[in-house]
């Protein structure tokens, strides 16, 4: 059985643009605190990694598939130097219109990463910053983590809230484990 933990970037992996704003250049990434060990720790747990974010500025014009993989490249060799990144790395290009299969909340790109790859959806965990990515990974049949800011009231369908993806992968580590986790924000 291949599990897999479905990471967004924004707002998990690097700080969110403001509003109306896309990540574009290296020099707008702001790694998260702690993410680098939380993904290998998910990792030795025996789960892929896999991002999956939705890229609207590349349907925008803001950035190219091209300079936008060449970030991901980087982000990885920065978070990860002489290792691995990522098992893989979906995006959706798409604008919010015309809809598309990829764009979350559809779960487009879980889907065609557990086809390429073999994952069992029902093992595997979607840890996201919004409801759209909390309804991606229920819609694929995946458990839901949904990182809250410290102090906001976090209102969620996902299984779990927390406040850092270093407390997404306690909660994924534990059930790989069977240990007990709690299930609002930590």
């Amino acid at each position: 059985m291949v599990r897999a933990a479905f990471l967004d970037r924004d707002g998990v992996i690097i700080r969110k643009a403001p509003e109306g704003s896309y990540v574009t250049r290296w020099s707008e990434v702001e790694f998260l605190p702690d993410v680098a060990n939380a993904m290998k720790r998910i990792r030795e747990a025996g789960f892929l990694l896999i991002v999956a974010s939705n890229q609207r500025a590349v349907a925008k014009g803001l950035i190219s598939k091209r300079q936008l993989e060449s970030l991901h490249l980087r982000m990885w060799q920065e978070l990860f130097p002489g290792c691995r990144g990522p098992d893989g790395v979906y995006y959706c290009p798409h604008d919010k219109n015309p809809p598309c299969d990829c764009r979350k909340p559809q779960p487009g790109m879980l889907l065609a990463a557990a086809q390429d790859r073999g994952i069992d959806l029902a093992a595997s965990w979607m840890v996201g910053d919004s409801e759209s990515d909390v309804q991606a990974g229920q819609r694929a049949g995946c458990r839901t983590i949904r990182i809250c800011s410290p102090g906001d009231h976090c209102s969620t369908a996902a299984d779990k809230a927390v406040t850092s993806l270093a407390k997404a992968a306690n909660a994924i580590i534990a059930s790989a484990t069977g240990r007990r986790n709690l299930t609002r924000p930590q």
